[in-house]
Parts: structure tokens; C-alpha cells; sequence
């Protein structure tokens, strides 16, 4: 199906902006995000974004309003539809991620929102949920759309970084390690992240807050995002990096 659809993506430009469109909004889709592997899509794009077969502005635009539209009917059948929607087969098989997302979406809307767009199961949910609790209109479709805007070129990421290498014949990746050593950097980066929005959020992860203090939850946090971020400042001294760096500048480049 992979290999189709990026047939399909080279086909015209036309119908690449369209497909991506289709893919987020269906990503973003109450109920239908939950099965799609939209993150697989989503960096199959990135590659074809790093060989410039597509343009990253274009890209970036279609797939935030394909986002959109997606996260605003799922707000809008979960208004209309909240108490059908609770006996979906489906629904049901959440149903305790459903009861967390409703007491998040409660207590600190705008942050649950916003966060739950880059989180697997969330993203198809907390739009639809937001409906059902009636969260007035206005306080959805602003961390939405700043949601919707971020999304598409940080799932883009990893695929424009595999495009640029495999297209360019002055890059050998087999030489080094600088893939893994950017995806460990990113996944301690993430889990500081994680440690403090789950202590922030107690009841998302109950088992992790009873073994572990507040204070030592925070202090893991920080921990994590400060070996995060020299990780990032010493990978600025790897020897393929500068490549990287102008090959990200030429396509974002207008």
C-alpha cells in the first residue's frame, strides 16, 4: 500500500496536495485516526519533501488544513452525536482513555488539546471529546489550529532527513552513526517531556505517580530535558552535520 500511494504522490502535483489533505484529515478523523498509521504517511511525505519531488511550504499547508478539517467535524459529531457515539464497539474499547482525556480536557483544555495532537490514540479523540463535553467552539479552535500548524512539519522530520540522504551521493550514511545518535537525543528530549506532563496529570499514569514522588518526577523531567538539550548542542560538532543543516536550509527555502 506504501509504495502505491507514493506512485500515486508522484503523479502530479495536483493530486499529491490532494492525497496529503485526504491523509490528515483522515488521521484527524473521531474514530478512523485510531486505525491509519498516520505517521508512517506522514514521513513517506517527508521522504518525498527531502528528494524535492514536493515542496515543503505546499506540503506543510495542505496537510494543516486537511488537520483542520478533520479536528473540527470530529469536535462537531461529538456535539451532535455524544450519546450514540458512547455505544460504538470502538469507543468502548477506550473507553478509560476516554474517561482520562475527559478529566484533562476539563481541567487544563487548551494544554490537553494542543499536546494530544502528537499523541497516537489522543489525536482522534480529544477533538471528538471536546464535542461531546461542550467545550465552547472558541476555546477548541485555538490550540487546535496551533496544533494543526506544528503536527505536519515535526511528523515531516524524520522523513526529510532519510529523502536528503538517500537522494544526495555525497552522503554516506553508513559511515556513522548520526541517525541513531539523533533519534536517542530526541527520545530522552520526549520523555522529559513525558515525566513532567504526566506529573502535571497525575491521573494519566497512576501506577508511575504512586511508585515515584512528585519531586522525583520533576527532578527525572528536568533531568531528561537537560541531557536533551546539551545532546543537541554537541550534535552541532558532528562531522555530517553542517551537510544536514544546508540540505533542511535549501527546502525550507523559499
Amino acid at each position: 500500500m506504501e509504495s502505491w500511494l507514493k506512485l500515486l504522490l508522484l503523479q502530479s502535483l495536483t493530486y499529491s496536495y490532494i492525497i496529503i489533505i485526504i491523509i490528515s484529515f483522515l488521521e484527524s478523523l473521531a474514530i478512523i485516526g485510531l486505525f491509519l498509521p498516520g505517521i508512517v504517511f506522514m514521513s513517506m511525505i517527508g521522504t518525498l519533501i527531502g528528494n524535492q519531488s514536493l515542496n515543503f511550504y505546499s506540503a506543510w499547508v495542505t496537510s494543516s488544513v486537511g488537520c483542520l478539517l478533520g479536528d473540527c467535524l470530529s469536535y462537531f459529531l461529538g456535539l451532535k452525536f455524544k450519546h450514540w457515539l458512547y455505544f460504538l464497539k470502538n469507543i468502548k474499547r477506550y473507553e478509560s482513555v476516554l474517561l482520562k482525556i475527559q478529566n484533562t480536557v476539563r481541567t487544563h483544555s487548551m494544554a490537553t488539546i494542543l499536546i494530544g495532537r502528537f499523541i497516537g490514540p489522543t489525536r482522534a479523540l480529544i477533538p471528538m471529546v471536546s464535542g461531546m463535553l461542550k467545550l465552547s467552539f472558541k476555546k477548541f479552535i485555538i490550540p487546535d489550529m496551533i496544533g494543526c500548524l506544528l503536527w505536519p512539519p515535526i511528523c515531516f522530520f524524520p522523513g526529510i532527513i532519510t529523502g536528503i540522504v538517500i537522494d544526495s551521493p555525497n552522503y554516506n550514511g553508513n559511515d556513522d552513526n548520526l541517525k541513531w545518535i539523533l533519534l536517542t537525543i530526541l527520545l530522552i528530549f520526549s520523555s522529559g517531556i513525558w515525566f513532567l506532563w504526566i506529573n502535571r496529570h497525575k491521573n494519566s499514569n497512576q501506577l508511575l505517580t504512586l511508585s515515584l514522588s512528585i519531586k522525583k518526577i520533576n527532578y527525572i523531567g528536568y533531568i531528561l530535558i537537560f541531557f536533551g538539550s546539551i545532546g543537541f548542542i554537541l550534535l552541532q560538532f558532528h562531522p555530517k552535520i553542517s551537510f544536514l543543516r544546508h540540505a533542511i536550509i535549501k527546502i525550507i527555502s523559499f
